[in-house]
């Protein structure tokens, strides 16, 4: 009970938003000789957000500052540790995800509307505040969604209008916010859907009676993924894990359209492979749910905790800076680039410069202006030549001596682009190519890929050898 206790607490600060990380100890015992102590780092909200240090048995490590220093550096996660809680979190995502696609299926939610109503729910049950961080309007919760009927009052209207609210207070653009409230509109069309009926059979446990089918929905989420958000951490793509669980039943939609996204570990060792740091400016032309920036915003977020020490004013002005001003997303679908904003919110912002739009059309001026000196890519493969186009082009808008990476279908390489590469390797270099185990993306689609790694600016020198 003290264990459970210190726990609880500890992850209730975490989830006020005011603390990321706390120590839990829990003591328990009926005499000097029997008493027993155990501590625990925590580093997230969630219900497996913590670690027990087995090693610590006294509270010596409380005596001095020092001390205390040297426990919290043995403390903290880990990279071991921190990738096995991206193993995890993906393991569990993945679960909560097969069992909220059985509970959308029975309350007959479509398969393209699944992942909008999940990132939209999200997005409501996010604290409303300023652009000082004030809190100004409390996120959503289960007990708020009443199944009242009055229009003003149901259930899909307080979750649209909450996402409303939270975008206007984040002073997200206008225009942004309209594409967004859009698609996320779909939550609140069907007025059925917030009329009471039977529990289903995934969310049974989490309600007592009779709810509608978006206060169910709601619940389910609000449980098994908004509370363990933050303990997903790292490189996982929330949104991208959901959009690609969901797709496996939307009846070949996605497919069709190119829409196949990237796992977390080879956007995280793409990015690596670039030597992405605080001061690289990343660019992404296909941006799907973001999972390439969000890989690479990580990485930036770690190498500027490395040089200034976390938490420090040097630190925090240089994470504002990266969110605003290095990460820079182009996305034509619209219910694509509505994930991709919501996925970077989720993660503190960082959507600032995700565009809706046609990669070549978009005007020269936000490439000049932007200066990128990284890009990575995973393009549509039904585009021309593969998708090949979209690195040239890049390429063609970066920095002299930047580094490009794209993960596409070997075809690509091997004839299917000819026109294309030809044209590219008379003005940047192929330095590059990794081969991709056949399984990559599967079961959305079976294909052979590569990696291709490119310098920006430089002609291909064809007595080099490419690694």
């Amino acid at each position: 009970y003290a264990v459970n206790g210190a726990l609880y607490y500890a992850t209730g600060i975490i989830a006020s938003g005011k603390y990321h990380e706390a120590i839990a100890i829990g003591i328990a015992g009926d005499s000097d000789e029997a008493i027993e102590l155990k501590v625990y780092y925590v580093y997230g909200s969630g219900e497996h957000s913590y670690k027990l240090l087995e090693s610590v048995t006294t509270l010596d490590f409380l005596e001095n500052e020092h001390t205390f220093n040297e426990f919290y550096k043995n403390a903290t996660l880990t990279d071991d540790e921190k990738h096995e809680i991206l193993i995890s979190s993906q393991a569990a995502l993945q679960k909560y995800a097969k069992s909220l696609n059985k509970l959308m299926h029975n309350h007959n939610i479509t398969a393209p509307q699944r992942v909008l109503y999940v990132s939209g729910m999200l997005l409501s049950m996010q604290n409303v505040v300023d652009e000082d961080g004030t809190k100004i309007q409390d996120g959503l919760m289960p007990e708020d969604l009443k199944g009242i009927q009055t229009e003003s009052k149901r259930d899909g209207v307080q979750i649209v209008n909450q996402i409303k609210e939270f975008l206007t207070a984040r002073k997200i653009p206008i225009d942004k916010q309209n594409l967004m409230l859009a698609s996320f509109s779909e939550i609140s069309k069907d007025v059925q859907r917030d009329e009471l009926t039977d529990l289903d059979k995934e969310v049974s446990k989490l309600l007592d009676s009779t709810a509608s089918s978006n206060t169910q929905i709601f619940t389910f989420i609000y449980y098994n993924i908004f509370l363990s958000i933050d303990a997903m951490a790292g490189h996982l793509d929330i949104m991208g894990e959901m959009y690609s669980e969901f797709l496996k039943y939307a009846l070949g939609d996605g497919k069709e359209i190119g829409i196949v996204l990237t796992p977390p570990y080879i956007t995280k060792m793409m990015a690596t492979i670039l030597n992405i740091t605080k001061d690289s400016r990343v660019m992404d032309l296909a941006t799907g749910s973001a999972g390439f920036l969000i890989s690479a915003m990580e990485i930036m977020i770690e190498d500027a905790e490395k040089t200034y020490g976390k938490k420090t004013s040097a630190y925090e002005s240089k994470i504002e800076e990266i969110k605003k001003e290095q990460l820079m997303g182009i996305e034509l679908n619209a219910e694509m680039f509505t994930l991709a904003a919501t996925n970077m919110i989720l993660r503190g912002d960082g959507s600032s410069n995700i565009q809706k739009g046609n990669t070549f059309n978009t005007s020269k001026k936000p490439y000049q202006d932007f200066k990128a000196n990284k890009l990575l890519l995973n393009p549509p493969f039904s585009y021309s030549e593969n998708g090949m186009p979209f690195i040239a082009f890049g390429l063609d808008k970066m920095e002299k001596d930047g580094l490009g990476a794209i993960i596409i279908q070997d075809s690509a390489g091997s004839g299917k682009a000819k026109k294309t590469n030809q044209v590219m390797l008379k003005k940047h270099t192929l330095v590059a190519s990794i081969k991709m185990p056949t399984d990559l993306f599967q079961p959305m689609a079976g294909v052979q890929t590569s990696i291709y790694i490119f310098e920006s600016h430089k002609p291909h020198d064809f007595d080099k050898t490419v690694k």
